[in-house]
């Protein structure tokens, strides 16, 4: 398992958590997310996707180094149908030390 990047290690910390300004900062302005085969280009849009999901709780069981970026794999648990749901994929496709540009949520 790779060493999780601090930005990435942040997010998990902050994603189960009531929405908070320092959540968001995470982001780059012009950041896109990509979950359950929608797309949320923007601040604004992650701001109403974040809205519209619960809050759940995360275990991460991988850490891997790819040529697309950082994949975490995760156990989510939460308010939800089928939960707990494991071998959830964040990929972290764009990001440096700052900000999160792009990340694509998928099994």
């Amino acid at each position: 398992m790779t060493e999780t990047p601090e930005i990435i290690r942040r997010y998990f910390e902050l994603a189960g958590r009531p929405d908070t300004d320092a959540y968001f900062e995470l982001f780059a302005d012009d950041a896109v997310v990509e979950d359950e085969g929608r797309t949320y280009e923007g601040i604004a849009a992650i701001r109403a996707w974040r809205g519209a999901v619960p809050l759940v709780t995360y275990e991460i069981t991988d850490v891997e180094d790819t040529s697309e970026g950082t994949v975490v794999t995760a156990t989510i648990s939460g308010d939800f149908p089928g939960s707990p749901f494991a071998g959830l994929r964040y990929r972290f496709e764009e990001y440096d030390g700052g900000r999160i540009r792009r990340l694509r949520i998928a099994p």
